[in-house]
């Protein structure tokens, strides 16, 4: 006899989400019917948690969020339980080796996005998907003992691959850098670790990490399908990404979550 499942994470761009930002209605229902039968259902992203907010409240989310990849948990009503930020000796380190390549850089830090230039090649595709605007510095000198999240981003999306693996050296002990999105490659906390959130919250809540099952599509959420008891990724993940799961689902702009959650995870709710 399976496992039940009691507790559901799940990441948001590329899973949760349809590739326009949007929950859709067949997601929204599967949600609300797993929370029905007893399950309790939360939400893991790269984004600031000011940027979950509003899908937490329309998915009737109650527990604690993770934003930051979990550097943060915070409840939805932006009361924050957990706040884990980059040490400034990585944050140093990080700028200067992205200073020496071609990508814009953003920071997160004190609630806000700041960046130096307004030309970044996915400018409109963040703003559009945190539902605020960026706030622009001419130095992020202030801000370095505080930060929650530094983002490199460039249309090369080749380049931020090989990024990724040459940044690790400089940060390893200190920070995590891992891309949440082909255009995305993120240094953060060394505790905003999806797997790490996964089992904070997991404590938090009493319930067992066996008994917990998770989605995602990209390389941060590895972490994650690690410690759950069940890792779903989702149809357009990367062929890793999918390997690293124990099922796959179908795409995001497929409901993939809504699929999950009827196929996958309510036949393993409590009894």
């Amino acid at each position: 006899m399976s496992t039940a499942i009691r507790l559901v994470l799940s990441d948001m761009d590329g899973t949760l989400l349809r590739r326009d930002h949007s929950l859709s209605s067949a997601v929204v229902e599967a949600v609300k019917k797993l929370q029905a039968a007893g399950v309790a259902f939360s939400l893991a992203s790269s984004r600031p948690p000011r940027a979950m907010l509003e899908q937490a409240r329309m998915l009737g989310v109650t527990a604690p969020i993770a934003g930051f990849n979990g550097g943060n948990l915070v409840y939805p009503d932006g009361r924050v339980l957990e706040a884990h930020t980059i040490a400034p000796k990585a944050v140093r380190a990080a700028l200067a080796f992205f200073a020496e390549h071609p990508v814009d850089v953003w920071l997160f830090a004190d609630g806000d996005w700041l960046l130096k230039s307004l030309g970044a090649a996915h400018l409109e595709t963040e703003r559009h998907a945190l539902g605020y605007d960026a706030v622009q510095v001419e130095d992020f000198e202030p801000y370095l003992d505080r930060v929650d999240k530094i983002v490199a981003t460039t249309a090369d999306h080749a380049l931020l691959e090989q990024l990724e693996v040459a940044i690790q050296p400089l940060v390893e002990g200190q920070a995590h850098a891992a891309r949440s999105q082909p255009y995305y490659l993120d240094i953060t906390a060394l505790e905003a670790d999806k797997g790490k959130a996964l089992s904070r919250l997991a404590r938090h809540l009493g319930v067992p990490l066996e008994e917990t099952a998770v989605l995602g599509d990209g390389h941060n959420d590895v972490a994650m399908f690690k410690e759950a008891g069940l890792a779903i990724a989702m149809g357009q993940a990367g062929a890793d990404v999918r390997e690293a799961a124990d099922v796959v689902t179908q795409s995001n702009e497929q409901d993939g979550v809504a699929v999950a959650i009827e196929r996958f995870i309510l036949p393993r709710a409590p009894r």
